[in-house]
């Protein structure tokens, strides 16, 4: 029999095999579409462009299941599993559209990466000194403006977590305790997570905000 030792290592190994293979696949990808005739710079607009629509789609499926979950605390009768049932279709797709949001942020950040290490480099090929000053300054000014939008993002991202287990939870409570009593008790928790979920949606538009500047200022 192998060792636990030997074991862990295989697993270790592999892991680190298929992250490489990712990693690999995310660079070839951009590089096909670069010879396609999409420069990194288009992509990395396209990208921007996807992150903002998912994190509008998002923000409204996350208003929606706030309005289910509220919609109970109205119960005056019928069946309990039908509205647990509904909640829960909306829960998941609440969860849905926040695992897209943060695929599309991990895009961003590959595409983000490729464009300015390639820039870096091509810095060092030119000959002439003052077309090399305009191009690292313009490479400033690129960067500060995809950091921003990148940490608006990531910022909107971190929200979605706390929001997501709070919905949980009382899906979870709500599949094991469907009584009034439960129903009930649905009151307590509605203020903080409203809260949340105002905060929440208020990241998420200042992310949409940054998204569409950048998408101008690129575009321009």
């Amino acid at each position: 029999m192998l060792s636990k030792r030997v074991v862990l290592t295989g697993m270790v190994l592999g892991a680190l095999v298929v992250g490489s293979a990712m990693t690999g696949c995310a660079s070839t990808g951009i590089a096909v579409r670069e010879t396609l005739g999409t420069p990194k710079r288009e992509q990395l607009v396209d990208r921007v462009d996807e992150t903002r629509d998912a994190q509008e789609n998002a923000k409204e499926q996350f208003a929606t299941t706030l309005d289910e979950l509220k919609s109970l605390t109205n119960f005056d009768g019928g069946e309990l599993e039908d509205a647990y049932s509904r909640l829960k279709k909306q829960y998941e797709r609440a969860e849905s559209r926040a695992d897209k949001v943060s695929s599309k942020i991990k895009s961003v950040e590959r595409v983000g990466d490729a464009l300015f290490e390639e820039w870096e480099e091509e810095l060092e090929e030119y000959s002439t000194e003052s077309l090399r000053s305009a191009s690292e300054q313009q490479l400033d000014e690129t960067r500060r403006a995809f950091n921003s939008v990148l940490r608006a993002m990531k910022a909107a991202e971190s929200k979605m977590g706390p929001v997501l287990a709070a919905f949980g939870d009382q899906v979870l409570f709500l599949k094991h305790n469907l009584n009034a009593r439960a129903i009930a008790s649905l009151d307590d928790t509605l203020v903080e997570l409203e809260e949340e979920i105002a905060q929440l949606i208020a990241d998420m538009e200042a992310s949409i905000d940054e998204a569409n500047s950048f998408i101008d200022e690129m575009g321009s």
